[in-house]
């Protein structure tokens, strides 16, 4: 039972992270992966002597120019960032803070009372550490 236990929390903490990793970072942008393979794909069917590194290398190095696929080409990931959502929520904070107690609350004071005779010296309690004596 604490295994599967264990294991609902590590799901629920890894689909946590996942909403948070996909909604506020540009972590989502992996979800669009299968689009450079398609596009490369496509360029593969135009040229077939093109390599993956120099399809990279046309999309990714010299920035987006625009030609007869460039809508296509902004499909991919990494090259807009329009679905990112960032919040930035300032915090006002009053210059004054007033707060009235109707009745003000008394705290007692607790008194504790020390007789002479209750102080024990270190070297009496030192006794403790011998060994024990047979009369």
């Amino acid at each position: 039972m604490p295994t599967f236990v264990l294991r609902v929390k590590k799901l629920i903490s890894i689909f946590f992270l996942t909403l948070y990793l996909l909604s506020t970072t540009e972590f989502h942008q992996l979800l669009k992966l299968p689009v450079v393979f398609q596009h490369f794909e496509e360029h593969k069917a135009e040229n077939s002597r093109i390599t993956f590194l120099q399809f990279l290398d046309i999309h990714y190095m010299h920035g987006s120019p625009i030609d007869n696929d460039y809508d296509r080409d902004m499909q991919l990931p990494f090259k807009n960032g329009v679905d990112c959502i960032s919040a930035v929520l300032p915090a006002f904070v009053p210059l004054y803070n007033q707060h009235s107690i109707p009745e003000p609350i008394a705290i007692p004071v607790k008194k504790i009372f020390v007789l002479k005779n209750q102080f024990l010296s270190s070297s009496y309690l030192s006794r403790i550490w011998q060994p024990p004596r047979y009369a």
